[in-house]
């Protein structure tokens, strides 16, 4: 198809850093890959040290010269958290591109983080919302950054509910994940809103990559990991991608010229499984700009987090 969107469309990246968390593996890495090769510098955000080195020496062996470093962060915990977000401002001045990749699935039993908080909520989105809140004042001096953050074809029916935002009743393993999925997404309107009222070059997208092979499967069943793995492709071709495609939507949403704040990016086949990105609906309550703004507030609380940008009209406090 003529109207395809490829990794050949995305401009040159000279000069741009990029920050992205979960960079070591699946899409995070392929992100990274397809950015330096364009010719930006990339920081990897990443859990483990061992993962993180061995990465980014093999991006550094396929493309010569490109410029990778690692950051060490636990996004389930606050203090790591706030102390990647220190260590990247210390050694970098700009920050033009933060893709908030990183995310879990969760585990079959209720866990909790560091500060008591649901560990996949916690994990999910009050960790993205609090690194990119200590971050995003390097961003808005930044002319022309962005805020991508990752979403998933999985929020599509699910619904907030603001009294029990840590499951602590009826704790089910996909509902969290996919809540907090509709979270990421509510938080990525939400921040393109504030930063529209505060007249800010920078502006926020969010993608997803619809279904795709890579490491996120890794603690499911061994049935599911055989679905989702490359040995079932001749089952599982049509409802299920590589991911040097499942990559395109945030890459869209990083890099294309013609994408605006608030766009959301997805693939275009059916259900929005597979396919090649382009701009994609969601569901009700993630455009509803009240249920944004409860959703701000209450992130706001819990993780001690307040932006430099200015309450959207309306807002109540």
């Amino acid at each position: 198809m003529a109207n395809r969107w490829t990794q050949e469309q995305v401009p040159d990246q000279l000069g741009r850093r990029a920050v992205i968390t979960g960079g070591n593996a699946g899409l995070g890495f392929e992100l990274a890959s397809l950015l330096l090769a364009k010719g930006a510098a990339v920081t990897m955000v990443s859990r483990s040290a061992e993962r993180a080195a061995s990465a980014a020496e093999s991006l550094r062996s396929a493309h010569r010269g490109a410029e990778v470093d690692a950051v060490l962060m636990e996004q389930g915990s606050l203090a790591s958290v706030r102390h990647a977000a220190a260590d990247i401002l210390d050694r970098h001045e700009r920050v033009d591109l933060l893709i908030n990749n990183a995310g879990m699935l969760g585990s079959a039993e209720r866990r909790v983080s560091p500060e008591g908080f649901e560990l996949t909520f916690a994990t999910n989105h009050l960790g993205v919302f609090a690194f990119t809140g200590l971050l995003i004042g390097a961003m808005t001096s930044t002319p022309g950054s962005r805020v991508v953050t990752m979403s998933s074809i999985s929020n599509a029916r699910s619904r907030l509910d603001f009294d029990n935002l840590m499951a602590d009743t009826a704790y089910d393993r996909n509902g969290v994940y996919s809540r907090s999925k509709l979270a990421n997404l509510m938080f990525a309107y939400g921040l393109q809103r504030r930063l529209a009222a505060g007249h800010a070059d920078t502006v926020s997208l969010a993608a997803h990559p619809g279904q795709s092979r890579t490491e996120f499967t890794r603690d499911l069943s061994p049935l599911a990991r055989f679905l989702y793995g490359p040995r079932a492709r001749w089952l599982t071709g049509l409802i299920m991608q590589d991911k040097s495609i499942g990559v395109l939507s945030p890459a869209r949403a990083a890099t294309d010229p013609a994408a605006i704040g608030g766009e959301y990016y997805g693939p275009a086949g059916p259900f929005q499984l597979t396919g090649y990105p382009t701009r994609v609906d969601s569901n009700t309550q993630s455009k509803d700009p009240g249920a944004q703004d409860a959703l701000w507030q209450a992130s706001e609380r819990l993780t001690g987090i307040t932006y430099p940008l200015p309450p959207v009209p309306g807002e109540a406090h």
